[in-house]
């Protein structure tokens, strides 16, 4: 594990905080369970670069939560591309949507309530960038809905896949862990992409469909 001297180092030498990210960031914390379910700073400088290198049309991203990442993938979009984001808790809607108003950035992002894996196959888009950050037991069947929808040499990026390093302990009884074991054994016996995994705060796995 990285120490917090060596975060905040980090935290210091890379871009600075976007202040509409910065506070909700802060307001994630104050209101919701689970606020380090947010992104934060150094994954979300990340993201955001990544976007911009892929430059891509049309994004999706799985689990909204409070917004912080849909906010940070959408200012890589090309001009008149958007983000479809997938949040199951309707609750979070109105938080995350003033957010992305707040950013400029919510006639580029739209919002949509449900089950991500009841919603995907009804999804009209080709897609150039998918995050999928849901149900840590549901990665394997977001991939597999998710896949068709990828266009060739476009790129998925999933979180959280090393889980508080519970991946090298087979025997876990977490479900969530099991979830997440199970998609990166898939992900790694599949030949058809490329992949990485990144030990960026929980691990994120680049996923590269090739052309």
């Amino acid at each position: 594990m990285i120490s917090k001297k060596l975060e905040q180092y980090i935290s210091e030498h890379i871009s600075e905080e976007d202040p509409v990210l910065e506070d909700l960031y802060r307001q994630t914390h104050i209101r919701f369970v689970n606020p380090n379910m947010a992104s934060g700073h150094s994954q979300g400088i990340f993201l955001e670069l990544i976007s911009r290198m892929i430059q891509p049309g049309y994004i999706l991203e799985i689990g909204t939560f409070t917004g912080y990442s849909a906010i940070c993938l959408a200012k890589g979009l090309r001009l008149g591309g958007k983000l479809l984001t997938i949040e199951i808790n309707d609750e979070l809607t109105d938080f995350a949507g003033s957010y992305f108003k707040r950013a400029g950035l919510d006639s580029s992002i739209v919002q949509l309530t449900g089950d991500a894996l009841e919603i995907i196959p009804g999804l009209d888009y080709m897609f150039d960038l998918v995050f999928i950050d849901g149900d840590k037991r549901e990665y394997t069947g977001y991939f597999n809905r998710v896949f068709d929808k990828v266009n060739h040499g476009g790129y998925i990026i999933a979180d959280n896949t090393l889980w508080g390093g519970q991946v090298v302990e087979p025997d876990t009884a977490d479900p969530q862990a099991r979830g997440i074991i199970e998609f990166n054994e898939m992900i790694r016996n599949n030949n058809s992409i490329e992949k990485m995994i990144l030990p960026l705060r929980d691990g994120l796995t680049i996923i590269h469909k090739q052309l």
